[in-house]
């Protein structure tokens, strides 16, 4: 059994703008930083023994900052980086909206159908993952283990973990600086919490429902 801590990377620059970000490497914003504080303080008792991070600046800060408070090092691990968004990456959501907006609907409705121009799709997302997984509940056997990643490849994760279909992908909230929980056991894995952000207070902003 492992039970998985899934963190959302804090607010960087371009999650207040509606900007897709992919594989490209805002900052942090301010309120970002201190919301990583607030999950570290968050995640005290939570018995983390290990902290994987993905490479990015967005996520790698946000661990950074986390780890600092829970006196653990950060382990990069590229199979939970973002999804790569081709084309899109760099634009504002109404710029995407705009400019290809047939693959914008058809995201927003069957994700799992999308296939980004010069970039990736959802099931390329979903096998990394999922091998990531696995590697971890072998690895980590009896463990509590924290990853901080992104939306997409977090959605992704959930799908693999419940094995179901990611025309699903939707259905599981993930806002910034998020805390999530799930219970890996050798033939089931169990959300025992989703998408909590109450550690946040004040500092808690809802995530764009396109990115």
């Amino acid at each position: 059994m492992l039970k998985l801590v899934v963190l959302r990377h804090a607010e960087s620059e371009w999650n207040p703008v509606g900007r897709y970000q992919g594989l490209l490497d805002p900052d942090l914003t301010d309120r970002g930083r201190r919301q990583a504080e607030l999950l570290g303080e968050a995640l005290r008792e939570e018995g983390i023994g290990v902290l994987y991070s993905s490479p990015l600046k967005r996520t790698y800060e946000t661990a950074r900052i986390v780890a600092s408070t829970l006196g653990l090092e950060v382990v990069k691990e590229d199979r939970v980086i973002e999804i790569d968004h081709g084309v899109w990456s760099g634009l504002l959501v109404e710029e995407v909206k705009e400019r290809f907006a047939d693959d914008f609907a058809l995201w927003l409705e069957e994700p799992h159908r999308v296939e980004f121009p010069e970039g990736e799709n959802l099931a390329k997302v979903y096998d990394r993952v999922k091998n990531f997984v696995e590697d971890i509940k072998i690895k980590h056997e009896g463990e509590t283990v924290a990853v901080v990643s992104h939306t997409v490849p977090i959605r992704c994760m959930y799908c693999a973990l419940l094995d179901v279909e990611l025309s699903k992908f939707w259905s599981f909230g993930c806002d910034n600086a998020s805390i999530s929980r799930v219970l890996i056991e050798e033939d089931r894995a169990i959300i025992q919490s989703l998408n909590i952000t109450c550690h946040l207070g004040e500092l808690y902003v809802e995530a764009h429902k396109a990115l």
